[in-house]
């Protein structure tokens, strides 16, 4: 593998927006780390294809085992990664998964499941790259959030907060690492066509809802409005690359796309004003700052 590419680590790429962002990155110059779990067991079929489509474009595609919500595995892969590139330049934390329901009906094993994926499988992933990335002065985390992360959808509740905790972790990590020349960011999708829908469980407790009436009809009310307004997901994958491209210190923390939860944009334009007010006042701005530069990190 030649190192003179930029190295992308990618999660969750069994289908998706993972796969999308393997295609896009392969095919605009980078050397791609395609990473999910079970890679010889339940995601096999999707391996295969992937190498497949490698090997027919003569794509530089490699893909490696990694379960985001297992220590050993995630940092397995990374160091793999790490002696077969040499490098990484960019982390796509894309893994998650979505449960859709009354919150009363979401047990608390399903609690700890989704947020063991969306949440700590992202700090899992940033812990085990990030040490390459101060080494070389260099570095993105890409977090692929949702709108969800921004406004709450009844029935999306525990979908919702996973969402919120993984903004709060990328914005921590923006602030932390500006003077390391490392970026965190968070693209924020609205409802797209992509392989989620038909993986949504949900509460595994429905006998918690036989009080609640008129509201139980929520879920499946939204699912089907959701999937009406579902967008083409490829401008998703775009989008990622146009913010990989961009030079460190000229990227936005948050990258808003696609309908749904009208008002994100304004929320996202008011915390930004929050924010530079909090670290103002706690006198931390400057520390804060990133140094703009004139040549991309990846």
């Amino acid at each position: 593998m030649s190192t003179q590419k930029p190295v992308v680590l990618i999660t969750g790429t069994s289908s998706g927006f993972g796969r999308l962002f393997v295609e896009k990155f392969a095919r605009n110059g980078y050397s791609v780390f395609a990473t999910m779990r079970g890679v010889n067991g339940k995601n096999v079929k999707s391996a295969e294809n992937l190498r497949a489509f490698a090997a027919q474009d003569s794509l530089d595609i490699q893909v490696e085992e990694m379960d985001v919500t297992d220590d050993e595995s995630v940092n397995k892969c990374v160091a793999n990664v790490l002696s077969k590139a040499g490098r990484l330049d960019v982390a796509i934390n894309n893994a998650g998964f979505a449960y859709v329901d009354l919150m009363e009906a979401i047990t608390l094993d399903q609690t700890k499941k989704i947020f063991d994926t969306n949440v700590f499988g992202v700090q899992r992933v940033a812990r085990a790259v990030l040490p390459q990335m101060h080494k070389q002065g260099s570095g993105l985390l890409l977090q692929v959030s949702s709108g969800a992360g921004r406004v709450v959808f009844p029935s999306f509740g525990i979908y919702c907060a996973s969402k919120y905790a993984m903004e709060a972790v990328t914005e921590a990590y923006r602030y932390e690492l500006a003077g390391s020349g490392i970026d965190s960011v968070s693209l924020e999708p609205g409802a797209y066509k992509t392989e989620i829908f038909g993986k949504i469980d949900r509460g595994d407790d429905p006998g918690r809802l036989a009080s609640y009436g008129a509201i139980k009809a929520v879920p499946d009310k939204l699912g089907e409005a959701l999937t009406t307004s579902a967008g083409d997901p490829k401008e998703v994958a775009d989008l990622a690359l146009e913010i990989v491209r961009t030079p460190f210190g000229k990227r936005q923390l948050r990258y808003r796309i696609g309908s749904g939860g009208p008002g994100v944009v304004e929320i996202n334009k008011l915390t930004d004003q929050v924010q530079a007010q909090l670290l103002q006042a706690f006198g931390l701005a400057e520390l804060t700052k990133q140094a703009s530069s004139s040549s991309a990190t990846a």
